[in-house]
């Protein structure tokens, strides 16, 4: 099911059809809509799994799914793209620290939603960026994530200590006030972020592209998800976020990813275009 046809011994239209026929099985056997995400990049992530699955073909996979639901978790682990890193482009987090955060500040209780949380690097640096902030007592972080191995994975806050340098570098660029390693726990080749910054951090599945508002939340981040979506469910995500925001509520997108061409655009305004920061236009 490769994108040039090779590997599966079929041409690309009938790649196509397997491919079909396996979204239309998923969906209505399990609950898990792809239909709504962009082919290419779903092609080649199916391709991945039918390979590390050890089956000969999408068809065989979709037929063995179809009865065995011990199957579908590693499906939809290998069909998520847990690719991030703390801090991720620091000068977006400079940007909240510096512009979000100071009228986050005015209210009395803060809920920040995390979508497609991923491994949860970037929660956990959000969570130390409310403490240096002086407003975590008062927040509550929603990391979603459709995939239940991914969701694990980020509870547990353990990553290879290999990654530290670079996360720690990522955190004074970001405005850190203090060491990240002030934050962390190292041993046996891992780090292990302190207990404390779980405190407010509230795990739990979602999935964007059939579940509805999650909570009302005064900022959403979701950052890289949406170039993997094709355009009808941007839209329908971004609808989605405009209507979990509270009036003035700010929206975060990755540097891949713009509000410019989707309907939704006219209830935002650009905060700090380069950083993919928007507010939620108050309503009357």
């Amino acid at each position: 099911m490769s994108d040039n046809g090779q590997g599966t011994g079929l041409r690309p239209e009938a790649e196509d059809i397997e491919l079909e026929a396996f979204v239309r099985a998923l969906k209505q056997r399990h609950g898990y809509d792809f239909s709504g995400y962009a082919r290419a990049s779903l092609k080649r992530r199916m391709l991945q799994v039918v390979q590390s699955c050890g089956f000969e073909n999408l068809s065989t996979l979709t037929g063995r799914m179809l009865r065995d639901d011990a199957l579908v978790p590693d499906i939809v682990a290998g069909l998520s793209v847990p690719v991030s890193e703390m801090f991720r482009n620091p000068t977006v987090f400079a940007a909240l620290r510096e512009e979000v955060l100071p009228v986050l500040a005015s209210y009395p209780r803060i809920n920040i939603w995390q979508a497609g949380c991923a491994h949860g690097e970037e929660v956990y640096s959000l969570a130390i960026l409310l403490e240096e902030a002086g407003l975590y007592e008062r927040s509550q972080i929603y990391a979603t994530d459709f995939s239940d191995a991914a969701l694990v994975r980020a509870q547990e806050g353990i990553f290879p200590i290999k990654d530290a340098r670079a996360y720690s570098e990522n955190y004074l660029a970001a405005g850190g006030q203090r060491t990240l390693a002030d934050y962390y726990h190292a041993r046996y080749e891992r780090i292990k972020l302190d207990e404390r910054l779980k405190r407010n951090i509230h795990f739990a599945n979602h999935n964007l592209a059939a579940d509805g508002v999650f909570c009302e939340a005064h900022l959403i981040l979701c950052r890289n998800v949406l170039i993997y979506f094709a355009n009808s469910l941007q839209n329908q995500v971004l609808g989605l976020f405009r209507d979990s925001l509270v009036r003035g509520g700010f929206l975060c997108l990755g540097n891949r990813e713009s509000l410019d061409f989707a309907p939704a655009a006219r209830a935002f305004t650009a905060v700090n275009a380069s950083a993919r920061i928007y507010r939620l236009a108050a309503r009357a």
